[in-house]
């Protein structure tokens, strides 16, 4: 068999990132709030129907954009699209300062998780999208099974516990 017909199997570099996420949005405005003030991303730049936001003054960590979809309807839950994206946290403290933040704000959670390799927090942005809060745990706690393979599940997150860290 030649190249053409069994190409060698390509592989992503691993110090390869997800820079950023752009979503499309119903109303710039209601998004804003929500973004900036449940989430706390800062604004970078407005841009004819878009809005460019980032934590720590990075160009943007996710735009905001209004393209033909001002007061559009949303998709119904379970079509295909978007799931989710996912927000890491650099430790589990950050993580529980944006929980509490949340919670002052009385805005719902969807969900929430030990994943064992992570701590998750699930809500979704006013336009319904799914947006998953995590710090990564460290990984000489990863859970492996007998094989030493990694084994991740979805358990109870202690929200309390997690709480506490935020005062820290």
């Amino acid at each position: 068999m030649d190249k053409q017909e069994n190409p060698e199997k390509y592989n992503i570099s691993p110090k390869t990132q997800i820079g950023h996420v752009h979503l499309t949005v119903n109303n710039i405005q209601k998004s804003l709030k929500f973004y900036q003030d449940i989430l706390g991303f800062e604004i970078q730049q407005h841009l004819g129907g878009a809005v460019f936001l980032s934590a720590g003054g990075y160009h943007h960590h996710i735009g905001l954009n209004i393209w033909g979809s001002e007061y559009a309807r949303q998709p119904e839950e379970g079509q295909i699209g978007l799931y989710h994206f996912a927000i890491l946290y650099p430790n589990r403290k950050e993580l529980a300062k944006a929980l509490k933040n949340i919670i002052e704000h009385n805005y719902p959670l969807s969900g929430t998780a030990d994943h064992g390799v992570s701590e998750a927090l699930y809500l979704k942005d006013p336009d319904g999208n799914g947006i998953e809060l995590y710090y990564d745990k460290p990984k000489s706690e990863w859970p492996l099974d007998k094989d030493g393979k990694l084994k991740m599940f979805t358990n109870h997150l202690d929200m309390d516990a997690l709480l506490l860290e935020a005062d820290l």
